[in-house]
């Protein structure tokens, strides 16, 4: 996953009424009026989240009549898995090193400070 891809995620992310109405979608489709009259939203409140979450590719819609049903958007669905394989290796080997060589330092100062106090 690139870079670019993950900071429009995160930034989509970064908002409570964004992570609520993509809790809802986890349960299935749902209109603008379900989502406002799930979370105490005004109508307009929605609409706007909702296109932003459309814009990032995390929802996807389809119009029936005069409502529009938002989902959960396949490539969200298929993203979720890459993101966490990403989150769980983004460092690079230098960096896993440093990383590895901190926590070696530490762990010599807390061995040490234990053999002081003793």
């Amino acid at each position: 996953m690139r870079l670019s891809r993950l900071e429009a995620i995160f930034r989509a992310l970064a908002d409570a009424n964004r992570l609520r109405i993509l809790g809802l979608l986890l349960h299935g489709e749902r209109c603008v009026c379900e989502i406002q009259a799930s979370l105490g939203l005004t109508q307009s409140n929605v609409s706007r989240h909702l296109s932003y979450l459309k814009h990032s590719g995390l929802v996807s819609d389809e119009r029936r009549g005069p409502r529009v049903f938002y989902r959960l958007s396949e490539q969200a669905r298929a993203e979720a898995g890459a993101l966490l394989e990403f989150l769980r290796g983004p460092l690079s080997g230098q960096q896993r090193r440093r990383a590895g060589s901190v926590q070696a330092r530490r762990q010599r100062r807390a061995r040490q400070a234990v053999t002081e106090a003793v």
